[in-house]
């Protein structure tokens, strides 16, 4: 694990990338500089043996100034050799002066005297296409090394203030761009699990901070209403569970309190039955559920056969009802993209619900278009209300036609059939149309 943070990550790459940007610049600069010198050098020596070199001519066979050498030679510092013989030479070193003489044989060759700070260049003088001699000219490279090293220097001083600047710069700028972030997380720390309208509210996003803090908004929004949804679910779940194992409770506390003949006990078990029925509906359309969120795989199932199942679970609530449900059996044969126990679960609450409201007759009808397999589930009741076509499918919520006394139900049938659809990318709505109810359960092809 490390220790240092981000910020200080961050702060310490850009400050060692910029480090080794202005060395290598500093190296470059000094490298150029220091061979620029040397050119010059060269060239000015170069110069000084050109100038000396218009100075000599030959008389009687022998080397002569055109003028008096004393005019030139001192301040030239220049030497003239001459079939071994030195014609002329300044005042220099033992050292300067033994070098000098090595290059009497030499032509356009260069000689630095160590410990001296001389360089000596050595020139042929060549009249009428004879070498007659040699003239060595001296110069002094203390100029030079002089300016390299106040270079060297000014350039240290100057990369050290830029490193210095960038380091202060970054540190300010990183300081700046992660405070929303440290405040941000300082928010979230204070929060609790209570706290669902909290927001980090950095206003509209204008940088990549404030556009993650957006997106973390976005994303809280999204939780909450989940957990809110959740919240309502379970309370609304636990109240419509109450009821049916209160009538349980109820019956065989009442069948339990004196004797009594057949014909009561008889009643008193249909109707724990009956509720027990409701529990098991809910319970195993909760586990449907469950499964299906926890990756369960998808099978394949025939269409007609999940119909005429699901009629065959519902012929109890048929028979207390006393209606007809017709099943129309497509022209061929027709496969579901889903396993049958899935399909069923779907589909139970849409025809439970259509036989507690139909007035005598239920019709489910079958069709594949392209991917998708259609069910319609059309009764003969009162229908469903425009205002409650997307209400009715909020866990725990009833029609109208329920709350006022109608067929008993948990209110968690159809909400559960959509929720189950669409994790199959199905779904689950009401069409609307002149009398009675009808509802469309779309479902996957195989």
């Amino acid at each position: 694990m490390n220790p240092l943070g981000i910020r200080r990550r961050l702060l310490l790459a850009i400050v060692a990338i910029v480090a080794v940007s202005v060395a290598a610049l500093l190296v470059g600069f000094n490298v150029l500089l220091a061979r620029s010198l040397d050119k010059n050098a060269r060239e000015l020596l170069r110069s000084r043996a050109t100038q000396q070199l218009a100075l000599l001519r030959v008389t009687s066979g022998h080397l002569t100034f055109i003028e008096a050498p004393e005019a030139a030679a001192p301040d030239a510092n220049v030497w003239v050799f001459s079939n071994g013989k030195v014609l002329e030479r300044p005042r220099a070193g033992a050292r300067v002066s033994a070098a000098a003489r090595s290059l009497s044989g030499s032509s356009h060759r260069f000689l630095d005297v160590s410990d001296s700070d001389t360089r000596l260049y050595a020139a042929p003088v060549v009249i009428n296409g004879r070498r007659l001699g040699t003239v060595v000219v001296a110069g002094s490279l203390a100029p030079y090394e002089e300016t390299e090293h106040v270079a060297l220097l000014g350039s240290l001083i100057f990369g050290g203030i830029v490193l210095l600047l960038v380091a202060l710069t970054s540190r300010w700028l990183l300081a700046a761009s992660l405070r929303p972030v440290h405040r941000m997380t300082t928010q979230a720390a204070t929060w609790s699990e209570r706290d669902l309208d909290q927001r980090f509210a950095l206003g509209e996003p204008y940088d990549e901070l404030t556009e993650l803090a957006a997106t973390l908004d976005r994303l809280l929004d999204r939780l909450a209403a989940s957990l809110r949804h959740e919240q309502r679910f379970s309370a609304e779940l636990s109240h419509e569970l109450r009821t049916p194992i209160a009538r349980v409770l109820a019956e065989a506390e009442l069948a339990l309190l004196r004797d009594r003949p057949p014909e009561e006990y008889r009643a008193a078990l249909e109707i724990v039955h009956r509720n027990a029925q409701q529990l098991a509906r809910i319970v195993d359309a909760l586990v449907a559920a469950a499964r299906l969120e926890a990756g369960a795989q998808h099978g394949t199932a025939d269409a007609y056969e999940v119909a005429a199942d699901v009629s065959e679970a519902c012929a109890s609530l048929v028979a207390d009802e006393d209606v007809e449900i017709d099943i129309e059996q497509p022209e061929r044969p027709v496969r579901l993209g889903v396993d049958a126990d899935l399909a069923e679960r779907i589909l139970q609450p849409v025809l439970e619900n259509a036989c507690r409201y139909g007035a005598t007759h239920v019709r489910v009808s079958i069709e594949r278009r392209d991917s998708t397999v259609r069910y319609v589930v059309a009764d003969d009741g009162p229908g469903v209300a425009g205002d409650e076509v997307e209400r009715i499918f909020e866990p725990g919520v009833r029609g109208r036609l329920g709350e006022a006394g109608g067929p008993n139900g948990a209110g968690l049938g159809l909400s559960l059939a959509r929720r189950l659809a669409r994790s199959t990318t199905g779904d689950v709505e009401v069409l609307e149309g002149p009398g009675g109810g009808s509802f469309l359960v779309r479902l996957p092809a195989a």
